[in-house]
């Protein structure tokens, strides 16, 4: 049975360590934590989420976005879990965009980030992918990555001006044009 698993909050020392590698990713328990990290995600809406948002220090992320009301301009994904992911390579060009993290409600922070990406990662089935990621897609795997890091949004803001509850933000994304 899958189960909506509780996601820690910033202050969790989960959330500043580094999630260790994953060495069997057949191994049953693994699998099953995989399905529920998958309801997790759906149910909570994100963008994305990595293991360590549930107090789980493996290096586990999904990449799951889709339009909702936090993201109206998110494009369509199906759930892709990654294990073990790495960036390979990262345009020099970086842009800031607006981030908010289930780990961190309520805020919301402008956050540099590469444009564009070249990752590898292992699928729940041991497959090696490769792939490339720009624009929204390259943001979200950036931030999930950070999580296996010990790193959070809010330590990659250039300013404390770069923050703002996210009912102001609310108001931003709502003067913004959907792309």
């Amino acid at each position: 049975m899958v189960r909506i698993l509780e996601i820690a909050q910033l202050g969790d020392p989960v959330i500043r360590e580094r999630a260790s590698e994953v060495t069997d990713v057949h191994d049953l328990q693994l699998q099953t934590f995989i399905d529920d990290l998958l309801a997790t995600v759906a149910k909570e809406q994100g963008m994305g989420i990595a293991a360590p948002q549930v107090s789980v220090g493996k290096r586990i992320i999904i990449l799951s976005p889709k339009p909702n009301a936090r993201y109206p301009y998110a494009p369509t994904m199906e759930p892709t879990v990654m294990i073990n992911p790495e960036l390979i390579w990262a345009s020099s060009n970086t842009e800031k965009d607006w981030e908010g993290c289930l780990t961190v409600p309520g805020i919301r922070g402008l956050v540099p980030r590469h444009v564009g990406i070249r990752i590898r990662y292992h699928t729940r089935d041991d497959l090696l992918v490769e792939s490339e990621y720009n624009g929204f897609l390259a943001r979200v795997f950036q931030h999930e990555v950070d999580h296996l890091d010990g790193t959070v949004f809010l330590d990659r803001v250039e300013t404390t001006h770069d923050l703002v509850t996210e009912h102001e933000w609310q108001k931003i994304i709502a003067q913004r044009p959907l792309t």
